[in-house]
């Protein structure tokens, strides 16, 4: 039996284990932070984007909600964040900078939109501009963290270096994240992963 073929059922069944232990584990924060969400600002507690998933199919991804209802972006608006966006509240500065508005992507991943590691889902109109390397990252299920996003942890620092976020984003941002998800992609093993999600997790305390 090849690697692969093992890899792939051991990486789901880790999904389904991980994700279901941090919901059950995780309920206290989620309260919380849901409450938190609620006082702060009128709106919805979670936020939902579509994003594009294995093989191209799109699905609807679960944040916290970080930014003011009023100001929410539309699909024609910009769809990155640069820090100090004022359309972010101040609960949502906390949560997106300890990553704790990602928590209810575990739901993707316990329903097999998404995984605990792979290569980041992104927002269609962006993946347009690179048919051909979105092709082969789109051959896996997204994830919620991988070498992509370790990289960029301060991403929305380095886009408000910009006048022009959006365009940064494309030209030099994805790409480089793009290099990352093919390195995934050629060393993507159960080591990786455990070592990817140690990395995120310490990176998350540090």
């Amino acid at each position: 039996m090849s690697t692969s073929a093992i890899y792939q059922p051991a990486k789901r069944l880790i999904d389904i284990m991980g994700a279901a232990a941090g919901l059950a584990l995780l309920s206290p924060v989620f309260v919380a932070v849901g409450l938190a969400v609620r006082l702060s600002s009128p709106g919805p507690i979670f936020f939902k984007q579509e994003r594009l998933g294995r093989f191209g199919r799109p699905f609807a991804i679960y944040k916290f909600r970080t930014m003011r209802q009023a100001v929410l972006p539309k699909e024609s608006a910009s769809q990155v964040t640069a820090a100090g966006d004022a359309r972010i509240s101040d609960i949502g500065r906390f949560l997106r900078k300890y990553k704790l508005d990602e928590l209810p992507q575990l739901v993707n991943v316990l329903t097999g939109e998404m995984s605990l590691v792979g290569p980041r889902p992104e927002v269609e109109r962006y993946a347009r501009h690179y048919p051909v390397e979105y092709e082969r990252i789109l051959a896996v299920r997204p994830g919620i963290t991988d070498l992509a996003a370790l990289a960029f942890r301060n991403e929305e620092e380095i886009l408000a270096r910009s006048p022009e976020p959006e365009r940064l984003y494309v030209a030099e941002v994805l790409p480089a994240k793009i290099r990352l998800y093919f390195r995934y992609l050629d060393e993507q093993s159960l080591r990786t992963d455990m070592l990817i999600l140690f990395r995120t997790v310490r990176s998350v305390f540090r």
